[in-house]
């Protein structure tokens, strides 16, 4: 089950995301709601399109009435690997 805790092996899309870091980045303060996703970058819809890298900036991720901080380089990884991470090992 998605949660907060365990928003980083989950699906992004559909929550809401604000780029904090790094300071002084042409990316900081920008947010949004996730509306695509790729190995390497999130593209936040507020007022437009934008696609942000994941590695080099860090996010603050809106879920279920909490926030969770998250480094890019944390979720750099394409969704269905990190869905394929939560999934239990059967044996």
């Amino acid at each position: 089950m998605r949660c907060a805790q365990n928003l980083p092996l989950h699906e992004l899309l559909g929550t809401t995301a604000k780029v904090v870091g790094p300071k002084g980045s042409t990316f900081a303060g920008l947010s949004g709601m996730v509306v695509d996703e790729s190995k390497h970058t999130l593209v936040l819809e507020g007022k437009k399109q934008v696609r942000v890298p994941k590695k080099g900036c860090t996010f603050v991720f809106a879920y279920e009435g909490k926030k969770t901080r998250l480094e890019g380089k944390e979720i750099a990884f394409r969704a269905e690997e990190r869905i394929k991470k939560a999934k239990p090992h059967v044996q």
